[in-house]
């Protein structure tokens, strides 16, 4: 394990406050901090070696360029990629996603098909499927919730059938914290010719995460939930399946050739990224992974996992607030969505807020997961590597005051 407190010292936002008290972090499944190493990598790229990537003989170019490709190899080999070919540098989890559903579904799913998801997800996992299947004749089914907030795998071997061309699932849900059996599943849906895909905005972040081991033929994720910059994510996919895809973005640097007629596509990865690219947070995430590779994944799993058994007890002492997702510590992500009858959860948040608590209170795009638990909305406490059970006592007693306020009045 690390020691916390250590880690603490290298991000210099947990060293501010917030109305006069010092700032808890417990907003991560939105946002992580950045460690000073991240910090400086953008520096170091703007200060010493600014350059377009790929296309410059001199100098800067090529430094940047290794840079840039040294960040993708890095990101391939933390989530167990064969190859550095084999990752797309994007935006986000959701442009990940999107480009699934844009650059290779259109050509595998059709009329009558099945996609399957779970009643858990993302919106970014949801919405793009809901308009593939509109345009293209095709079915989106549904894994149920079982009470607990695990995945109810019941009728799993219905809902994954012959029909299935896409299994799409979320690998740990922002909203409840679930951890799902991705390798398992895919496995059902490798046994009727469907492909995987991973929603690992949250996993990768927080867990190890082997794409090999797990057998998907896509996984997304995001810079940001890591230590790393906004606006930088990556999609891997299976090199065969990539080298059957057509590219999403057309322009400059896909190509290959080009005439006043037709044009022909670069080598992979490049034929995916059209345009300049996002060097500086691309070679920034490169930090990150050696970031937590430095503390190592299993100990951040492991911390996590304290963490999240820690606040689990800790809620039992507020027995008029729900929390929802799996019991055991062992099956879900460091999430903790709470939720009390008479008080909204933003009014909750606002004011944990002005005891320099920062929490995330919405549906966290998971509106229709909102439905299944019948309430609108929570408050949701996120935990990474530099959280301590001291936040969670500060963030239980925050909750135990606020709630004795609004139900209760001053004094």
């Amino acid at each position: 394990m690390f020691d916390v407190k250590k880690v603490r010292q290298d991000f210099p936002v947990l060293q501010r406050q917030v109305y006069g008290k010092p700032l808890v972090y417990l907003d991560n499944a939105a946002t992580s901090q950045k460690p000073n190493s991240v910090i400086q990598a953008l520096v170091e790229y703007y200060e010493g070696y600014n350059a377009n990537v790929h296309r410059g003989v001199h100098a800067l170019s090529m430094e940047a360029t290794d840079r840039y490709e040294e960040a993708r190899a890095k990101v391939a080999r933390f989530i167990g990629a064969p190859e550095p070919e084999t990752i797309i540098w994007t935006r986000n989890t959701t442009e990940g996603m999107n480009l699934i559903a844009n650059a290779w579904a259109p050509d595998n799913i059709g009329p009558g098909d099945e996609i399957v998801v779970t009643r858990m997800e993302h919106h970014s996992n949801l919405v793009p499927w809901q308009k593939l299947v509109q345009e293209r004749g095709a079915v989106l089914r549904f894994l149920p919730l079982a009470a607990d907030g695990d995945l109810d795998l019941e009728d799993v071997d219905t809902i994954i059938n012959p029909r299935t061309k896409l299994l799409s699932i979320v690998h740990m849900s922002n909203s409840i914290g679930t951890i799902t059996p991705v390798k398992e599943l895919a496995a059902k849906a490798r046994a009727v010719g469907a492909a995987v895909a991973v929603d690992g905005a949250q996993s990768v972040p927080h867990m190890p995460v082997n794409v090999t081991d797990l057998d998907c033929d896509f996984l997304a994720f995001s810079g940001h939930k890591m230590l790393g910059p906004t606006g930088i994510g990556a999609l891997y996919v299976k090199r065969d399946v990539l080298e059957r895809m057509e590219p999403f973005l057309r322009g400059g640097e896909m190509v290959l050739e080009v005439t006043y007629e037709s044009a022909s596509w670069n080598d992979l990865p490049m034929r995916f990224e059209a345009g300049t690219p996002n060097i500086a947070d691309s070679i920034a995430l490169g930090a990150a992974v050696d970031y937590l590779e430095g503390l190592g994944m299993e100990n951040v799993r492991q911390h996590e996992r304290q963490m999240t058994r820690y606040a689990l007890d800790a809620f039992k002492e507020l027995e008029e607030v729900d929390v929802f997702g799996p019991d055991d510590a062992d099956r879900r992500g460091g999430i903790i969505p709470f939720h009390h009858p008479e008080v909204h959860p933003h009014d909750l948040g606002t004011a944990l807020d002005r005891q320099g608590i920062a929490i995330r209170t919405g549906h966290h795009c998971t509106m229709p997961l909102m439905g299944e638990l019948g309430v609108t909305a929570t408050g949701r406490a996120s935990f990474y590597v530099y959280n301590s059970e001291d936040e969670i006592d500060l963030l239980v007693d925050g909750v135990r005051e606020a709630l004795r306020y609004f139900t209760h009045g001053p004094g």
